[in-house]
């Protein structure tokens, strides 16, 4: 080789007086850091949200606690002890007990179970029909879009008690009459997130190539479209869950869900508001919960969107 391709070193300078990094210091520097995927990013940037952490962790002990302590516990929520009635918090019954001697831990966990079951069944519903409706609606678009769009803006439109009564009319009171009713118009909201996400992404370019492939639509909307926008739909769900237990108790308080003697937080709150200046742990313990539920939800609602908000990734 020529020598005006060569280099000579500095003056001064030997081979010796160099070494190679330890692999440590490399990983500092950035050389071999071990990418992580979109998923893995959104989950440690929820994580990193204490708050979110948090409600989630109260859900968690929620749920566990709706299902091992009417279980374990001793007394049972539907038997009446008219012995022992209206008494107050103590080591035998912990959370006190009702006008009929009836053990309040006991039913203010049963009442957990029902309002879960209610939530999460009702949110599971929406997003089964807002997801298809909502595909159907932002892939195809035009004529199909503006018929289907104008239907559940209809349906938006009637008010919600006038749905439940409407249906109580013809059904009885019950869980199964809740979860039907707030899934005549719940899922509305969903479909338009949907819709709004399938109409940005059907566009992109993996799904003109998935079409140019000679892929369906439902193939496109439910395999390539739908994935990629979880991201909102997951925010929505986790949001609709606690509204759907808020709406279940507001219904019971009025009367128009669950009946006693079922176990529910509305029909509990329902009953405590008569005898809260004598007896407020009867109110005090199942609006609590409540709360708290609804509250966790929330938190855990915001942490996720701005988990998978893109604008706050740092």
């Amino acid at each position: 080789m020529s020598d005006k391709y060569h280099t000579a070193a500095p003056e001064g300078l030997t081979p010796e007086m160099f070494e190679k990094l330890p692999k440590s210091e490399k990983m500092d520097s950035g050389e071999g850091r071990k990418s992580l995927t979109a998923w893995q990013d959104i989950w440690m940037r929820l994580v990193s949200n204490k708050l979110a952490m948090t409600g989630f962790w109260i859900i968690v002990i929620m749920a566990v606690c709706a299902i091992a302590i009417p279980i374990l516990s001793p007394n049972d929520h539907s038997t009446n002890y008219l012995d022992n009635t209206n008494a107050a918090p103590s080591a035998a019954h912990w959370f006190g007990t009702d006008d009929l001697g009836r053990d309040m831990l006991e039913r203010t966990w049963k009442g957990a179970q029902v309002s879960l079951f209610v939530g999460v069944v009702a949110a599971l519903i929406d997003l089964v029909i807002g997801i298809i409706y909502g595909g159907i609606m932002g892939y195809f678009g035009g004529k199909v879009d503006e018929v289907m769009n104008r239907f559940s803006e209809i349906l938006a439109a009637i008010p919600y008690l006038l749905v439940v009564i409407l249906l109580l009319v013809v059904m009885e009171p019950s869980i199964m009459t809740i979860i039907i009713a707030m899934s005549i118009t719940g899922w509305i909201n969903m479909a338009w997130i949907v819709r709004g996400q399938i109409m940005q992404l059907k566009n992109q370019e993996y799904a003109l190539a998935s079409k140019s492939l000679g892929a369906g639509a439902f193939r496109i909307i439910f395999r390539h479209l739908i994935p990629n926008a979880m991201g909102p739909i997951l925010v929505t769900l986790t949001l609709t869950i606690p509204n759907a237990i808020f709406t279940e108790a507001f219904l019971s308080f009025l009367g128009l869900g669950v009946q006693s003697p079922v176990a529910s937080w509305g029909t509990m709150i329902d009953e405590g508001v008569s005898a809260i200046d004598l007896f407020p742990w009867r109110l005090l313990f199942p609006a609590f919960f409540l709360s708290l539920t609804i509250f966790a939800f929330n938190v855990l609602g915001d942490g996720l969107r701005d988990a998978f908000d893109p604008k706050l990734k740092k």
